[in-house]
């Protein structure tokens, strides 16, 4: 994981690199790089490269070909943390969740200004679509795949990021959690929101690994998608429990605000044990899906979906 996560930390670092733009634009370079360097469990890109990883793992496929589907996994993995980072700037700014502190420091438009932070996610967003589409003579190594294929992995792959971050995922959740502050909220309607609002990238993510390999069977695509619906509903227990739970130090963000703004969690409707207990029913659900398909039994996956619910006890 460490090895993964410094990986992907060097790619992020390349995509935003400040010599790639210029200088006239270098105050928006500076918050972008501000925003998603430098801190983050890179969850999500985790996610793409251990799905990519099982399924090549698997896969007799030519080592040419094989480094081909590497370059593209790291594309996606780094275009999923893009994407995650812009809705972060978004969801902190005083229109939104109005908070100051994100992975333990100021929250972008607190250290750039409104504007700058608006832009900021703007730029993020496309960028990311453009990390996923790369021209074809400015990655030599990626051409060991034939043409048709890159052209389809990069429309399966901008295909699954764009619903996972628009209106039918992570947009509409937060629009649906924007309209409901200090209203009530079954565990039905919370937890529709939340598939949208935070599951729906994480099962994008695994989903946009499966995309960087060879075409699976449909029992695996349908273990990685209850894999990945399971992980990305228990990331919000999890994350609501902490937020009741652990201090602001340990989170790097402000604690206790979703109490303080009076919105609806999996807390406070089913109080904390019961969300911990909640969590881990998820976890073996996520688990489950992975025994039920042989090829994924054994990868990395399984220890992703144990740091995720690990964080609550």
């Amino acid at each position: 994981m460490q090895a993964r996560r410094a990986q992907v930390e060097a790619a992020l670092e390349q995509s935003l690199a400040p010599a790639l733009w210029p200088a006239a634009v270098a105050p928006l370079v500076q918050a972008m790089r501000y925003g998603a360097l430098g801190g983050g469990k890179r969850l999500r890109a985790l996610l793409t490269l251990a799905a990519h990883e099982a399924l090549c793992t698997q896969a007799d496929i030519p080592s040419a070909q094989r480094s081909a589907w590497a370059q593209t996994a790291m594309r996606a993995a780094c275009a999923v943390e893009l994407i995650h980072a812009y809705s972060l700037i978004h969801d902190d700014m005083p229109c939104m969740d109005n908070d100051v502190l994100r992975r333990g420091k100021p929250t972008v438009h607190v250290q750039f200004g409104e504007a700058t932070a608006l832009l900021a996610g703007d730029a993020m967003q496309a960028l990311a679509f453009e990390w996923l589409t790369p021209p074809t003579d400015a990655t030599p190594t990626e051409t060991a795949l034939p043409p048709a294929q890159q052209w389809a992995a990069q429309a399966r792959l901008c295909s699954l990021l764009a619903r996972a971050a628009g209106p039918s995922g992570m947009a509409g959740g937060q629009a649906i959690d924007l309209a409901h502050v200090g209203l009530a909220m079954n565990q039905a309607q919370l937890q529709h929101m939340h598939e949208l609002k935070t599951g729906a990238l994480l099962l994008a993510s695994v989903q946009m690994g499966a995309a960087c390999a060879p075409s699976a069977s449909p029992a695996i695509g349908q273990a990685l998608h209850q894999y990945g619906q399971a992980l990305g509903l228990a990331f919000q227990v999890v994350d609501d429990v902490l937020d009741a739970t652990a201090d602001s130090a340990t989170l790097g963000k402000t604690a206790g605000k979703d109490a303080a703004d009076n919105k609806p969690t999996y807390v406070s409707i089913m109080g904390v044990q019961a969300a911990r207990a909640y969590a881990d029913e998820l976890h073996a659900r996520a688990c489950a899906a992975l025994e039920a398909a042989p090829a994924l039994a054994a990868s990395p996956l399984r220890g992703l979906a144990d740091l995720v619910v690990q964080r609550a006890h």
